[in-house]
């Protein structure tokens, strides 16, 4: 792990251990990532849905703030390193077998989450239409946010876009 020392981790030693025991032994798939659904307190919107390799779960125990592993720069990243709005650890949750995580955080700033600059990720839905399930037409989404929290170009400026294609 990087600049981080040993882990606090629990080793995974039996199944009785990692479903019903106390020890926090979280299970890293075959990239090193586990993934975290990141909640905001208070009202339990779901903001996003990231990645944490172990440095990154660490670097959150350590600090308080939400850091993460991006896939598509192969980096570690600290939410709200360039923009401000830094999610604060509030409650950290792990599913039966811990290959799992939710965070509730605390938002800095506006409270968005997302660089496309709306309040969360999530900000679209499938539009379901029978018509779709039998191919009649394309499947299409809606939006469920009217508008951005921020402008995107104004806090990143000429960074490059995270999404990839």
């Amino acid at each position: 792990m990087t600049g981080v020392e040993a882990s606090r981790f629990a080793v995974r030693a039996s199944v009785e251990q990692v479903e019903e025991g106390l020890a926090f032994a979280p299970k890293f798939d075959s990239a090193g990532l586990i993934p975290v659904i990141v909640m905001a307190a208070g009202g339990g919107d779901v903001l996003m849905l990231g990645q944490m390799n172990a440095d990154a779960l660490e670097r959150t125990l350590a600090t308080g703030e939400m850091h993460y592993f991006s896939r598509s720069r192969q980096a570690l990243w600290r939410k709200g390193q360039t923009s401000g709005l830094v999610q604060e650890l509030v409650e950290l949750r792990v599913d039966d077998d811990q290959d799992a995580l939710i965070a509730t955080v605390v938002v800095a700033g506006n409270g968005a989450s997302c660089h496309v600059g709306y309040h969360y990720c999530f900000y679209r839905k499938l539009v379901l239409d029978a018509r779709d399930a039998v191919g009649e037409r394309p499947m299409q989404l809606a939006f469920t946010e009217a508008e951005k929290v921020f402008d995107p170009v104004a806090v990143y400026g000429d960074l490059p876009n995270p999404t990839q294609l």
